[in-house]
């Protein structure tokens, strides 16, 4: 089955060595007691976030019992984990938990995402972003460089995602609090709207905004991204951030649920050129 980028290559190596342990009903203490891999490194590979080596996936098939054309053919997939996107280059400012979600951003066919309170980052202009980062910040004086390589960050996903070859459909839904709290000023958030408009006019993007008047709505618990694939063996995946972390659900009956909600926000939304 053909698959695009290193992203995408781990998700559907780890998925298999996961489906591989757990048919040959060996748990994570057992992989780590046999000192193949520690149980953080094993939940790393099945969860997809890490470059996988060839030997590692030997070991683990050999531990599972997994026949020799099973093993040759996840072990061809572990040359493939080893590419890097654009994103590293950004180790510095990304935290790991984000790396996922950027390599899936870039292959998605389709993303649909909601933020009450926040612009979608690669829907942000530059002085918008900045005044973001300051307000995490406020008393760092130092943060400047790293600020700015958050910017650099913000503006490369948006070439990414908006400007690619074969863009993905993207529908986003923003609470009005993300186009009325005046980030950075009248002038940055003005900029900011326009922004979203300009953006709004492209053929595969579509931004609507949920009224204060529409009242209480299914979104109200929180942000969220709903991103879809065009291969049938890359499932689709539910993303939210908190403060800490990031959490990626697969479950068909999570994924369901969420895409339930974002239609019934998407009714109560009005586009982006209608909204005051």
């Amino acid at each position: 089955m053909p698959v695009s980028g290193p992203t995408v290559v781990r998700r559907q190596l780890g998925r298999r060595l996961r489906n591989l342990r757990e048919k040959a009903g060996k748990t994570e203490r057992e992989v780590e007691d046999a000192k193949l891999v520690s149980r953080t490194k094993l939940w790393r590979i099945e969860s997809g976030k890490v470059p996988v080596k060839v030997p590692d996936v030997r070991a683990l098939c050999w531990f599972y019992g997994a026949d020799a054309e099973t093993t040759d053919a996840l072990a061809n997939l572990a040359v493939g984990t080893a590419g890097q996107g654009w994103w590293e280059d950004y180790g510095d400012v990304v935290p790991d938990w984000f790396k996922l979600y950027v390599g899936l951003e870039g292959v998605a066919t389709r993303i649909q995402s909601y933020d009450g309170e926040l612009v979608p980052g690669p829907l942000q202009t530059e002085d918008y972003t900045r005044a973001v980062y300051r307000a995490a910040r406020p008393d760092d004086s130092e943060c400047r460089e790293e600020i700015e390589r958050h910017v650099a960050l913000r503006r490369q996903r948006q070439e990414a995602l908006l400007r690619r070859d074969q863009p993905p459909t993207l529908q986003f839904v923003l609470g009005a609090g993300a186009v009325l709290r005046q980030v950075g000023g009248p002038e940055v958030m003005a900029a900011q709207v326009e922004q979203l408009r300009h953006f709004n006019r492209l053929d595969h993007v579509e931004i609507t905004v949920i009224p204060l008047e529409a009242g209480a709505h299914a979104a109200m618990l929180g942000a969220f991204s709903i991103l879809e694939f065009s291969e049938s063996d890359d499932p689709d995946v539910v993303y939210f951030e908190t403060q800490a972390g990031a959490r990626y659900l697969e479950k068909y009956s999570e994924i369901q649920e969420y895409r339930r909600i974002f239609e019934l926000i998407h009714r109560q939304a009005v586009p982006i050129e209608e909204y005051p």
